[in-house]
């Protein structure tokens, strides 16, 4: 198997549960915040994990004197590498592990995966400051969504098949949670309908 075998599995994109919004930027009362679109170092892990278990491997190195946890990270993937800086956030998370995590997913650019999420447009939204999140997550515009997501019931498939990956939770909660997923996926694909004056 080559890279170039497998380079349009790797540059699709991710399923939308799995992006996240961070804030960029905000207005002059923090009222209002830029988003940007990101994926964790676990999705990436998953992808190249699904794609060529046996083929990727990733190694960093420290650099010191910097101001926040900074390495180098060196993405190898199906014999070919990639090499690129990664540094932790101030704050919390200013950690070498968020740095690796930072490396590996900027590495992962360069193989194409996330690359898509570059080009979504800027996006504004209101922002709960005392909450540090949005009062509403963007939504992703179709073409940055994979192809079973644009077909109707798709997002709600791949949540509970997410939920169902190892096996059947044991926690009735999330049973419930799964069971709710697949009924909105048949309801989207099934619209609901009367027969013999009850409700199907």
């Amino acid at each position: 198997m080559k890279l170039s075998d497998v380079q349009k599995r790797l540059q699709a994109p991710f399923p939308a549960h799995l992006v996240s919004w961070k804030p960029a930027a905000y207005n002059k009362d923090r009222s209002r915040a830029l988003l940007l679109a990101h994926i964790d170092a676990r999705a990436v892990q998953d992808r190249l994990d699904a794609i060529c278990p046996d083929g990727w491997s990733f190694e960093m190195e420290v650099i010191a004197g910097g101001k926040t946890p900074t390495v180098k990270g060196r993405l190898t993937v199906l014999g070919v590498t990639r090499e690129d800086i990664g540094e932790a956030p101030e704050g919390d998370y200013g950690t070498y592990k968020a740095a690796a995590s930072d490396a590996l997913k900027r590495c992962a650019v360069q193989f194409g995966l996330g690359r898509y999420l570059y080009d979504l447009p800027k996006q504004w939204v209101d922002w709960d400051d005392s909450k540090h999140q949005p009062l509403s997550a963007p939504e992703l515009p179709e073409w940055a969504r994979p192809d079973h997501e644009r077909s109707p019931g798709g997002a709600h498939l791949v949540q509970a098949m997410e939920q169902l990956r190892y096996e059947l939770p044991e926690d009735l909660e999330l049973q419930r949670e799964v069971y709710k997923h697949l009924k909105a996926a048949l309801g989207s694909l099934h619209p609901t309908t009367s027969t013999s004056g009850r409700a199907a």
